[in-house]
Formats: C-alpha cells, sequence, structure tokens
C-alpha cells in the first residue's frame, strides 16, 4: 500500500490481526516531520519503478487512499503488475482540476462549473501579476468576483473567493520557502500524470471558476465491470460566514438530509461524472453543489476512498470501506464483504478551528481516556501544534483546524450533545452546530446498483 491516508492509522493493521490481509506498507508521510525532509528528493518514477522490480509476482493487490501522492501511484503500479485498479488516465482526469473542468463541460455541461486555469507556477511572478490575472479572466469571459484555488491540492489549500485581480496576486504572495514546498508537493503527481495524459497546465497553477452558493454534499461508492453502487450521501456544514474570503468545514453528517429529488439527482450527476471521466474500477468519493436555484454542480471527483467518511458507514450500515477498497484493487466484487452489525443511526465528522492566529487546547491524558471509556467508537484525530505548522496553516487555509471527532448517535440531536459534551470535555470549546432541528433524515436504501 503506497502512503497512508491519516483518517486510515490502526484500521489496516485490525485487517491483518483479524488475517484479512497480509499489509506491506511504503512511501511516507509528507506533512510529518522528519517524513517531511524527503520531499526534496523524492522522485514519483523512481518510485514506481522499484515498487514494481520489488512486487512483482508478489501481491494480489495494490491500493491507497491518500489524496496527494498514493491514488495515482497505486493505479501506476497495479497497471505495470497486470492487477486490477483504476486506469491511470482516468484518476489524473479526476486530480486534475481543469481536466475535469474541461471533460465535465464538454460531457455535462448542466453540471460543470465555468472555470479557467492562470497557467504559471506559483513560483513564476506571473502568476502575481494583475494584468496577466485579469487577462486569463477577460479572455474567458469570468466576471468577478472568482472562487480561485490550485489545480491540485488537498485540505482546501489556498482555497478564497478573490474580488479583484490585485487581492488574488496578495493572496498568492507566499514566502518563497512556502511556494518550494507546494511546488514539491504537486511534482510527483505532475511528472507521473504527464505518462498517461497531455496536461492543459502545470499542476500548481491555480484555477478561477465562478462562485458557488448552496448546500455541499457527497457521494461515495464504487464501480466494478460499469456497474455503479452507491453507500450513501454525506452532507458538509460550514462555520458561520466567511474569514478572509473562505468558508471553513465545521462538520460532516450521515445520511444526508436532502429530500427524496435532490438525493436522486446528485446520485445520478455523480454517476455521470465518474464515468465522464473514465473511472470504471475503484472506489469513488463525488462532491457536488446543491446551488440555491436548485442546479446540481460537480465540484471534485476524488477516485478514492473518503476515509475520513469510513466511521459513518461502518456506524450506521455495518459497512467496512477499507476491506471493500482492497477486494476491489484485488479484482473480487466488494459486495460480498460481510457487513458488521450496525451500532447507530446517524454519525458525524465534526471539526474543531481557530481563526486568531492561535493553536487549538490539546486535550489532557485524562480528557482523552475519557473519550475511549465514553465513547470507545469515537475516533479523535489532532493536529501538529508547532508554532511553523500552525502559522502556515493560517497562510494556506486561513484558519487552523486543530481537532476531528468522528462519533454517532441515534438521532441527531444526540449527535450534537455528544459533540457538544466532547468538545467541552476535550477543548473547552463545544461543537460548531451540526444538525437542523427542522429537517428529517432520509434513511437511503442499502448500496444500490445503478
Amino acid at each position: 500500500m503506497p502512503f497512508q491516508c491519516e483518517w486510515q492509522d490502526g484500521v489496516l493493521e485490525q485487517l491483518q490481526r483479524d488475517g484479512d490481509i497480509v499489509l506491506h506498507r511504503v512511501g511516507f508521510d509528507p506533512r510529518a516531520f522528519p517524513d517531511c525532509l524527503r520531499l526534496a528528493w523524492f522522485d514519483s518514477r523512481r518510485f514506481v519503478d522499484r515498487l514494481v522490480r520489488r512486487y512483482r509476482g508478489c501481491v494480489d493487490a495494490v491500493w491507497s487512499a491518500d489524496e496527494q501522492f498514493g491514488c495515482l501511484i497505486a493505479a501506476v503500479v497495479a497497471d505495470r503488475l497486470g492487477l486490477p485498479g483504476p486506469d491511470p488516465a482516468a484518476v489524473v482526469r479526476a486530480q486534475h482540476k481543469l481536466l475535469l473542468r474541461q471533460r465535465l463541460a464538454e460531457a455535462m455541461p448542466e453540471a460543470s462549473v465555468v472555470a479557467a486555469a492562470v497557467p504559471y507556477r506559483l513560483g513564476d511572478p506571473r502568476i502575481r501579476d494583475c494584468d496577466a490575472i485579469a487577462a486569463v479572466a477577460a479572455e474567458h469571459g469570468l466576471r468577478w468576483p472568482l472562487f480561485a484555488k490550485p489545480v491540485k491540492a488537498t485540505f482546501s489549500v489556498l482555497a478564497r473567493q478573490v474580488d479583484s485581480p490585485a487581492v488574488l496576486a496578495a493572496h498568492l504572495g507566499l514566502p518563497r520557502f512556502d511556494r518550494y514546498v507546494m511546488r514539491r508537493l504537486t511534482e510527483p503527481f505532475e511528472s507521473l500524470a504527464r505518462e498517461h495524459v497531455e496536461l492543459p497546465c502545470p499542476a500548481d497553477a491555480v484555477l478561477l471558476e465562478e462562485p458557488l452558493r448552496g448546500h455541499q454534499v457527497n457521494v461515495d461508492g464504487y464501480v466494478i465491470d460499469g456497474r455503479f453502487h452507491v453507500f450513501g450521501v454525506v452532507d458538509e456544514w460550514m462555520y458561520e460566514g466567511e474569514v478572509a474570503g473562505a468558508r471553513h468545514f465545521a462538520g460532516f453528517t450521515y445520511p444526508s438530509r436532502l429530500g427524496e429529488g435532490q438525493y436522486d439527482a446528485v446520485v445520478d450527476a455523480a454517476r455521470a461524472a465518474v464515468r465522464c471521466v473514465g473511472l470504471d474500477h475503484g472506489l469513488f468519493n463525488v462532491e457536488l453543489f446543491v446551488c440555491d436555484d436548485g442546479a446540481i454542480r460537480v465540484i471534485e471527483i476524488n477516485p478514492r476512498a473518503a476515509g475520513q467518511f469510513a466511521t459513518f458507514y461502518r456506524d450506521v450500515e455495518g459497512i467496512q470501506l477499507e476491506l471493500m477498497g482492497i477486494w476491489l484493487a484485488a479484482g473480487r466484487d466488494p459486495g460480498e464483504v460481510k457487513r458488521t452489525r450496525p451500532s447507530a443511526s446517524v454519525a458525524g465528522s465534526i471539526v474543531w478551528r481557530r481563526f486568531d492566529g492561535g493553536c487549538g487546547k490539546v486535550p489532557s491524558v485524562d480528557a482523552r481516556s475519557w473519550l475511549s471509556r465514553t465513547y470507545p467508537q469515537a475516533r479523535l484525530w489532532l493536529q501538529p501544534t508547532g508554532r511553523r505548522d500552525v502559522a502556515r496553516e493560517y497562510r494556506w487555509v486561513g484558519s487552523h483546524r486543530y481537532a476531528v471527532l468522528n462519533c454517532a448517535a441515534g438521532d441527531y440531536r444526540e449527535l450534537q450533545r455528544v459533540g457538544d459534551e466532547c468538545g467541552r470535555r476535550l477543548f473547552g470549546a463545544s461543537s460548531p452546530p451540526i444538525y437542523d432541528a427542522s429537517s428529517t433524515v432520509r434513511k437511503p436504501a442499502k448500496t444500490s446498483v445503478r
């Protein structure tokens, strides 16, 4: 397994202890010291060559849920070893945001977002030139304000609404070291991607697109033998208002509270988008906007499992998301993976942030022991709190996401209560609002086939 997703800590090891898999882990954590130092000389093509030589005839599957490097590397290695997996070109088309926008504009314009790229690298002074930025927007008929984001990035890095070319130029005025790190984070993807698809712009270029307003959702599922299977739809929630032009995730909840018609519409749009980029094998996560005017727009296609949501499907549906992904990578039908007994009716992932430049509180040993005793199925992830790490997060994201808690409950009111209780005990801060008392829960059918 190349490059482990941070949300999978302990899960794969448990599968190995249970005898379900024999795990070979390779790679490093590009966001953690001292592993991150390896970015300076990491070459993804040589890395792939070494894996192919080392594991030919020795493994049954190559799988990764890591967005940064792992997805594409796994697809390329599987392809070269003759093992099941997604087409590497389809992975590139999904992960390169401009390629994705171009494919969607051709195949399903009603669900696409009008976009163009400022086609220069972050280290190129032209990307911070107001006239160059204005020329790109004018050439493609884009009108300010616009939403800007990197062509290839994770965790909403540098994503924000900008009112003018001058605001964007100032936003991209990052320290030289930041630009170097971002280049090293995108170069491994780009060097592999260019072997499979002609790229219209560098991976660290900046995308400009029309801003959207509405409700964001995720559709999760898998494709095998041309059949499209849905696990469910997850709602996304934001902190109130905007900070530095950006909206910041406050949490995710499952099942979705979309109405019947909207639920079916987003699933249909996700199915068409997955087929549009050529994904025909593997797990997927599609992010969409249900706009205020009722239109459905596709925002992202992730050719991987949404690791942060794995506990949702385990707790509410009894789905073992990681094991199903591994079965797919081995050419087996994941629908045959035995489900566990569900333990809850709703589940959520709650995000605690600070916006004032400060660090989040680190829970005490006693507080974490209380969490494990009181809510043993809950999962807590803490972010690095080093001064430089936090300062960089504010520059890149506009906030500090210091903790994420996944938990489950019998209904949304109870989920909010659990979140508030855990927040007070762990951080001295209540949970952000994660439910609407006036809404209803639409319990989706079990894994559907379309």
